[in-house]
């Protein structure tokens, strides 16, 4: 189908996060492309909250942002450890599928097309019921899906944002509560306070599956409310996640394989390979696109296939502490890496969670006692370059 013959200019398949910052940032500064999301569900972003660091991306973004963030704590977040607690002065910003869906939908209209695609090709995407939407350009967004390209952990976690009887107490995030119990994995509770009684309540691990056991999960979420003296009124919403850890593998076989067409997101690798989080990595290729004057199948293709390798290449640093968190130290004690990382200075910190550590920066994360065997920490300097397989 010629480009002429199309029915839209762009067409992106999923309506995650990615795909919903792509759409927002061409509607703000090409308003005149014809730009179409396929969901399955119906309604965009799915049922997450996201969250990110002042220093995460730049202050123009935040404010283009604003629309879809729910909450900001502009007095920074805790940490807490056996030995070390920590009041970090950085803001902190959590956005909701909500608002995201409230603001892109708005935008789009009659353009926001519900259905589940079953063919993704550069010249258009086919849907289960057959309907047949033509594109001059294509980008799959719908999420991640099984590669033995990549080697990976996990970040799996629940959440339960509860109203409360009373007030929790808190004025802060709390991004790691890591003085409970560990179970085997690198185990933190995350609290986001939306107000005084109502409190987000989420149980982290790092684990080597991405396995959801969800009563026990919540069973743990209960204790521990009421290990702090709350007493719940109601839970509010509900919310889970498996979030990918990169720790080695192919970047350009991850690429070969799947539909020849752009990809975004997750299904892009466009995630910080210690974090899990996508949020920056969306932002910042929402502004690629928008920039990019050929929105063609095949220069979308080769724009974000290019940027997804440089990134991945540029980022294995992140991938080496990953191996020696999951591979060198022993999986209950992996709180004690955390626990000295928090030790550093917090421009260290910020720019290591926005993925900017200069030499110097990880110099100093790598510098004095390794809180895991020596030995066994040597052994994970060089990566491979192999996924799973």
């Amino acid at each position: 189908m010629s480009a002429e013959a199309a029915e839209f200019d762009l067409v992106l398949v999923g309506g995650g996060l990615a795909s919903c910052l792509i759409a927002w940032r061409l509607a703000l500064d090409r308003p005149d492309i014809r730009v179409a999301v396929i969901e399955r569900e119906g309604s965009l972003g799915g049922n997450h909250t996201w969250s990110i660091f002042d220093s995460d991306i730049a202050s123009e973004d935040m404010d283009w942002l604003a629309p879809a963030i729910a909450h900001r704590w502009p007095a920074g977040y805790d940490v807490f450890f056996p030995h070390r607690s920590r009041t970090l002065q950085t803001g902190y910003s959590s956005l909701t599928s909500e608002r995201l869906h409230m603001a892109v939908s708005a935008l789009l209209g009659d353009r926001l097309i519900i259905g589940e695609a079953v063919h993704v090709d550069a010249q258009g995407v086919t849907l289960a019921d057959q309907r047949r939407l033509g594109a001059a350009g294509v980008i799959d967004a719908r999420g991640p899906r099984p590669t033995d390209a990549l080697l990976l952990g996990w970040q799996n976690f629940v959440g339960r944002t509860f109203r409360l009887a009373a007030p929790h107490g808190l004025t802060r995030p709390t991004i790691m509560d890591a003085t409970v119990e560990q179970f085997g994995a690198y185990r933190f509770v995350y609290l986001l306070p939306f107000d005084d009684r109502t409190v987000l309540v989420e149980d982290t691990y790092y684990a080597d599956q991405p396995n959801l056991d969800r009563p026990a999960l919540k069973q743990r979420i209960d204790d521990y409310v009421r290990s702090r003296g709350w007493t719940i009124e109601a839970v509010v919403a509900e919310e889970e996640g498996v979030l990918p850890i990169a720790l080695d593998g192919d970047i350009d076989a991850f690429w070969a394989d799947g539909p020849p067409v752009a990809r975004a997101g997750l299904l892009a690798a466009l995630f910080h390979p210690v974090t899990g989080y996508s949020l920056p990595d969306a932002v910042r290729l929402a502004r690629m696109i928008a920039e990019q004057e050929d929105l063609s199948s095949a220069a979308l293709r080769r724009l974000t296939e290019s940027h997804s390798k440089d990134l991945w290449r540029g980022r294995a640093f992140y991938r080496l502490l990953n191996r020696m968190l999951f591979r060198a130290a022993r999986p209950d004690e992996r709180w004690r890496v955390f626990q000295r990382f928090y030790g550093l200075s917090d421009g260290v910190l910020r720019r290591f969670y926005a993925g900017t550590s200069t030499m110097l920066d990880k110099l100093r994360i790598l510098t004095g006692k390794p809180p895991v065997p020596f030995g066994r920490a040597l052994r994970q300097v060089r990566e491979t370059g192999r996924g799973s397989r």
